[in-house]
C-alpha cells in the first residue's frame, strides 16, 4: 500500500484504532465510550485527492462529536502524515495521452492514405512482379514508421520534461522502454490502417471509415481525462481498447517508474492486439 501511495494510485491510507476509554457523566448515570485514533497517511502524489478525504473525516468526527458529547472531549484523534513521493505533474498525464495519439494517427491514417495511393498508381501492381513478399513489404512500412515515431517521441519528450517538468522516473531508461513500449502500438495501429487501405474501393471512404475508428479510441481511451470518470459498465470496454493499453503503459513506465517487465497486463493486451491485427492486415492487403 506504501508503494501505491507513492505512485500515486491511492488517495491515502487510512488506520483506525481503539486507543483509550472515555467516561461520559451525565446526573444519575455513567456510560463508557470507547475512543479512537485516526491516522491518515498522505503523499506528495496525491496531493489533489488527500485534502479532500481528510475534509471528509474531520466532518465526520465533529458529527460524532456534536452528536455524542456536545460538551465533551473529541471522540477521535486524527493526525496526518506526509511521506516523500513525487510530485504529480498535469504534465504526466497529458504527454503520454498526446504520445499514443500521436501513434495512433500516425498509423491509421498515414498508412492507410501511402497504401491505397501506392495502389491507385499501380506502383505496388509493380512490385507484385518482383519476389517481394508482402509481409516483408508490411514489415518494411512497420520499421520506417517506427524511426519516425521514435524521433517524434524525443521531441515531445525533450520538450515535456525541459519546459514542463515532465517526470522520467529513471531518465534514459525510462524513455528507452517507453520507446519499446511503442513497437506492439506501431503494429496495432499501421495495421489497422492496411486493413482499410486493403479493403477501400475509392480515395474518398479512407478518411470516413479510419475516423470511425479513431475517433472512439481518442474519447474512450483515457486521454483527455482518466478511464474511473466513465460509467462503470462502459469502463471494462474502454480498458480493452489497444490505445488504452499504450497510454497506460507510457503512464506507468514514465511516471510510477516501472519497468516493461512489470506492466504485463499492457503487453499482454498490446500483443493481443498486435497478433490479431497484424494476422488480418496480411490477409486484407492487395497488390492491385
Amino acid at each position: 500500500m506504501l508503494g501505491d501511495l507513492k505512485k500515486g494510485r491511492i488517495a491515502g491510507i487510512l488506520q483506525v484504532s481503539r486507543d483509550s476509554v472515555l467516561t461520559v457523566r451525565a446526573p444519575g448515570r455513567a456510560s463508557v465510550l470507547p475512543h479512537y485514533k485516526v491516522q491518515l497517511t498522505v503523499s506528495n502524489s496525491t496531493a489533489d485527492k488527500w485534502p479532500l478525504l481528510q475534509s471528509v473525516l474531520k466532518e465526520s468526527i465533529e458529527g460524532l462529536n456534536e452528536r455524542m458529547l456536545p460538551s465533551k472531549p473529541t471522540i477521535a484523534e486524527m493526525n496526518v502524515t506526509t511521506i516523500a513521493g513525487r510530485a504529480y505533474h498535469t504534465i504526466d498525464f497529458i504527454l503520454p495521452g498526446q504520445m499514443g495519439f500521436s501513434l495512433l494517427m500516425a498509423g491509421v491514417f498515414g498508412s492507410a492514405f501511402l497504401l491505397f495511393g501506392l495502389r491507385q498508381s499501380l506502383v505496388l501492381k509493380r512490385f507484385a512482379a518482383t519476389p517481394i513478399r508482402r509481409s516483408s513489404l508490411i514489415v518494411g512500412e512497420l520499421v520506417s514508421r517506427l524511426l519516425f515515431q521514435v524521433i517524434g517521441f524525443i521531441i515531445m519528450v525533450t520538450i515535456g520534461t525541459l519546459l514542463f517538468g515532465f517526470t522520467l522516473a529513471h531518465g534514459f531508461l525510462t524513455f528507452f522502454e517507453m520507446s519499446l513500449l511503442s513497437i506492439p502500438g506501431i503494429v496495432v495501429f499501421t495495421g489497422m490502417g492496411f486493413i482499410i487501405s486493403g479493403r477501400v474501393q475509392n480515395e474518398s471512404s479512407v478518411a470516413p471509415i479510419a475516423n470511425t475508428i479513431t475517433l472512439p479510441q481518442i474519447l474512450l481511451c483515457g486521454l483527455f481525462f482518466p478511464v474511473e470518470n466513465y460509467p462503470h459498465w462502459l469502463q471494462t470496454f474502454c480498458r480493452s481498447l489497444p490505445l488504452t493499453f499504450f497510454v497506460d503503459g507510457l503512464r506507468k513506465i514514465a511516471f510510477e517508474g516501472e519497468h516493461i517487465w512489470q506492466i504485463p497486463r499492457e503487453l499482454a493486451g498490446l500483443f493481443g492486439w498486435a497478433i490479431l491485427v497484424g494476422f488480418a492486415a496480411v490477409r486484407a492487403f492487395r497488390w492491385e
